[in-house]
């Protein structure tokens, strides 16, 4: 297939000598040579009777007469004979879900229209530390790949939680701090002659943007007050470069797509509205890939960064992401998904900003997660591919 290119040429790394880490950015042919064109030979992806075990378990409908209770008192209910003590250890042991997401809070609200699954087996733990790749770090800024299945940053409600709390289910940017501790102690090891150096306590970093729980790739963090504020500023002012890779069902063509995003499009979902609250969201997707006409890989440019912005969008124009449990095409003409893809497909493939400092342009990609690796193989065996128009 051809191979596109990505816009612009690879950027510096910002001021060399107070420059950390060797920046990770790849060319831009090798790039998607790489991800696009070597199929997976190890993966285990096949035909629908055989694909990626999905969560076993029995899932349970939020109502309106369930809303607002707590989600040990919603178990109880639904689990015949269960005692509290057995709730409250299902939900710690990591053995429940809400909407694919693990929740150990057995005191948490429950909303109308949310999806409650209490597995067979324990999910299994959440990424930590070592799991995080550092990209790009300096004095004040650092660029991570983040993992499938960390929160970028806590929920308002969740900030007071206590510390101890809080580690059963980490965020990205709890975790970031020890990420970089871990990168400096493995980067310039040890001395020779001289004993191992303990891992200092980084201070704690300060997120501008975020994306998703399930979504993987790209996310910068200020280490520092002042880099903070540009940097949020860039984000709001939408002058950033953001493009992002997705799995999705059908044959879309190429279009930009411009709605106003509401906080509730009437079933407590969000989504595209026309009040006046609504927030302009643009996405300009292209496809990548084509497999026949069931699955396409797109990619996505935000000239906003809305939340689950590219998610509703692909939904609303009738092509869901693969592995989408809350934005179901609501169009008539949607084609379903069947692809039992173990997470939502989208990969925050490439992240440009200016450097707080600086004032360079900068400029970083990642290749795609292996878990969506194996699904780009699968179709390729299942469906006869061609590159798109």
């Amino acid at each position: 297939m051809d191979v596109p290119r990505w816009e612009g040429d690879r950027a510096r790394v910002a001021n060399p000598r107070r420059s950390w880490a060797r920046d990770k950015r790849i060319p831009d042919s090798s790039f998607f040579a790489a991800d696009f064109e070597t199929p997976d030979t190890s993966d285990t992806w096949a035909p629908r009777h055989r694909q990626m075990k999905q969560h076993p378990g029995q899932a349970h409908h939020v109502t309106a007469a369930d809303r607002g209770q707590t989600l040990a008192a919603f178990l109880r209910q639904r689990l015949s004979g269960a005692s509290w003590s057995r709730v409250q250890k299902l939900v710690r042991s990591r053995h429940v879900l809400i909407h694919g997401n693990v929740c150990t809070d057995a005191a948490r609200r429950l909303k109308e229209g949310e999806v409650v699954k209490v597995l067979d087996a324990a999910a299994a733990a959440p990424p930590q530390a070592e799991d995080v790749k550092i990209v790009h770090l300096d004095d004040d800024v650092v660029v991570v790949d983040k993992p499938t299945g960390v929160t970028t940053t806590r929920h308002h409600e969740e900030t007071t939680w206590p510390a101890r709390r809080k580690q059963v289910q980490p965020t990205l940017e709890e975790l970031v701090p020890d990420a970089i501790g871990r990168h400096l102690l493995k980067r310039f090891g040890t001395i020779r002659g001289r004993a191992a150096p303990k891992r200092r306590r980084m201070p704690p970093v300060n997120a501008v943007h975020r994306i998703d729980r399930e979504t993987s790739g790209l996310v910068v963090f200020a280490r520092n007050v002042p880099a903070s504020r540009i940097l949020a500023e860039q984000f709001r002012m939408h002058t950033t470069h953001r493009r992002y890779l997705a799995i999705v069902v059908g044959r879309p063509r190429a279009r930009t797509i411009t709605s106003r995003l509401v906080r509730d499009r009437g079933d407590g979902r969000r989504g595209s509205g026309t009040g006046e609250d609504g927030k302009e969201a643009i996405t300009h997707m292209t496809p990548v890939e084509h497999f026949g006409d069931a699955y396409t890989l797109v990619e996505c440019r935000l000239e906003t960064g809305r939340t689950h912005q590219i998610r509703i969008h692909m939904s609303e124009s009738g092509h869901v992401v693969c592995g989408e449990r809350v934005y179901v095409s609501s169009r008539r003409d949607g084609a379903m998904d069947e692809s039992r893809a173990p997470r939502v497909m989208l990969h925050a493939a490439e992240l440009g900003f200016v450097h707080p400092v600086t004032g360079e342009e900068l400029r970083f990609t990642s290749p795609l997660p292996a878990d969506m690796r194996k699904v780009l193989a699968w179709l390729r065996k299942a469906y006869p591919a061609d590159a798109a128009s």
